[in-house]
Parts: C-alpha cells; structure tokens; sequence
C-alpha cells in the first residue's frame, strides 16, 4: 500500500473528485464557419503626409469622386465638394455615418492634425481637464489614442460601404534612435502623437511620403555643393528617412499624382449608396419601395416619399434596422387585402 502523507491527501482527494466529473463534449457546427479564399474586393483606406506646401490636398482631389472634411481650410483654392467642417469630435462621426448615404466614392479628412486638435478639446472637455497633461502621466494622451480609434473605426465603416478614405496629414522632423545601434538620426513623421501616430500607419492599406526629390552636384572647380532639382514625388515603402508604405507591391518612389496609383483602385466595388443598398434587400424578398412606403404612409400620413432616396434619414434607418419583420408585415397586408 502506497503511503502518502497528510499534507498530501487533500490535494490527492481533490484531484479524484474532478476526474469523475463528465465534461460534456461539444460539437463544432460547420454551419458556423465561413471559410473564404483569394482577394477580398473593398475600397482603400490611404494616408497622403508630408511637409506644408508639397500638394497633399491636391493630390487628394484627384481621388475618385472624392468629399472634403476640410478641418483647416486647405481646400478652399480647389473645386471640391466639401461639407460644413464639424465643431466637434462628436459632430464628426455622426458626419462620417451620414456620408455612407451619400453618393460619394472617397471621404477625405483634411488634416490627420488638426483632427488630433479636435479630438485633445473633446478630451479636455470630457475628463474636466485645462490642459492634456494635467490627466496624470501619458494618461491624457492615451485617452487621444482611444478617440482615434473610434475614428479609426468610422473609417472601417466607410469602407465596408465601398467608399475610399484618404486621411490627410502634415510631416515632422524626429530624432530616431534605433534600439540595437549606436547614434541617432533624424527622419520624416506623422505629425501626430506617439500614441496615434502608430495606429493610423496601421490602418492605412497605404501611407505615402510626398516630397521634392533633389539632388546634390558638386563643383568640379570649387568644390562646393549645392542642392538642384526639387521634383515633387511619393515614396511607398519604409526607409531609414520616412515612414512609408503599401500593400501592391508598388516601386519605392512614383511621381506625384493620382494616375500613379490609379491601378490600385480598378477592383474597388461601386459605392452604392445607402437607400439603394435598402432597397436592394427589400427587393430581394420581393418587396418593392412602393410597398414599404405605402405601409409606412398608413402608419405616418406625414411620410410623402415617392422613393427611398427622398426619405427622411430616421425613416431610411428605420427600415434598414427593421427589414425582416416589415418583409413579414408587408406580406402579411398583401395576402389578407388579396383576400
């Protein structure tokens, strides 16, 4: 007979307990799993940074039918279509989930920094804060990270909704110091926070760095340098100098407009906007607008739509939320009036 000691027979008596007890087994439910291969056809998420003056706003009106958020008036010499800029960081989402209805193909949000002003004021509002350090240390600047997610997420909505978004943005000089090497060295940046500058990069299916591309000779007989050239270009991938990348494959350095880019785009889905996309799911149960308006009319004598698209926004929202059991009420008026 095995002899075990006193401090030992709780744990032993324990162990016995558990092995008795029957785990009931779960199956998996292949209907559960969505298994999908190949390219995953959606709209682009794009980040366009580099120093004042460069042609960022420019370049960003060359994007497919493209609508400005202009948060510092960049865009006032271009002829763009462009809303009121919000006042708030609340009033911008709501504006990014009213643009999903509207026929546009790119959102462009003009500036990533300016945005993070925005955002800093709705922090220091929130918390009760006169100035973004007084949160306590990195805490406020976590809080701005947090906001810029909830953009971020915004964003996502967009493109779900086939619609390009192209955040604009300013660039910074930072000194740069690599971990596992001696020195330091300065490189071109987001103009934005250590803690948002990351997740924006992340997002992005592209960031490009836009800059002059000089060059620099050298007198034969003097000796000196000097720098010629200034030829505006985008880079697309990392280097030691600036943050850049893509996700095509394209070459490290490209001129400076949209055509550049333009086959990144072919296999972008048409944007439908939201009222069709409504109608769409009624008519593929076999309901027409006519019939969810004239059953909405009967509950609204107010609602004098002839169409989906000249519906008032709550009521579009409505019957997007509630499509199955309108389907089911409409079918179930039209057999009884059959009747």
């Amino acid at each position: 007979m095995t002899y075990i000691p006193e401090s030992l027979k709780g744990y032993f008596a324990t162990m016995q307990a558990l092995s008795k007890i029957k785990i009931p087994s779960q199956e998996v439910n292949a209907d559960m799993i969505n298994l999908t291969r190949g390219k995953r056809l959606r709209a682009l998420g794009i980040v366009l940074y580099g120093p004042e003056g460069i042609g960022k706003t420019t370049l960003a009106s060359q994007f497919p039918s493209p609508v400005f958020i202009d948060l510092e008036s960049g865009s006032d010499t271009l002829d763009v279509v462009r809303v009121d800029p919000p006042d708030s960081f609340n009033e911008l989402l709501t504006l990014m989930d009213e643009l999903k209805h509207e026929d546009f193909k790119t959102v462009v949000i003009d500036t990533a920094d300016k945005l993070e002003q925005l955002i800093t004021a709705h922090v220091l509002a929130e918390h009760d804060l006169k100035s973004i350090e007084d949160a306590g240390y990195g805490k406020g600047y976590t809080y701005i990270a947090e906001c810029f997610t909830k953009f971020l997420r915004k964003c996502g909505e967009l493109i779900n909704v086939d619609i390009n978004v192209v955040i604009v943005a300013h660039a910074m000089m930072r000194k740069f110091e690599q971990p596992d090497e001696m020195g330091a060295y300065d490189r071109w940046e987001l103009k934005l926070s250590k803690k948002a500058a990351p997740l924006v990069k992340e997002w992005a299916d592209m960031v490009l760095f836009l800059n002059y591309k000089t060059s620099v000779i050298e007198d034969s007989k003097t000796k000196s340098k000097k720098g010629i050239g200034g030829r505006r270009v985008m880079y697309t991938t990392h280097h030691p100098a600036w943050d850049a990348k893509n996700r095509f494959g394209l070459p490290d350095e490209l001129d400076m407009t949209f055509d550049s880019i333009s086959s990144c785009f072919a296999n972008v889905p048409e944007h439908k906007p939201y009222y069709q996309r409504v109608s769409e799911g009624y008519a593929s149960a076999g309901i027409t607008e006519e019939q969810v308006i004239r059953w909405m009319s009967v509950q609204d004598p107010t609602i004098t739509a002839e169409s989906f698209k000249d519906l008032p926004d709550k009521y579009l929202k409505f019957i997007a939320n509630n499509c199955e059991k309108l389907i089911t009420k409409i079918k179930n008026q039209e057999e009884s009036t059959n009747e």
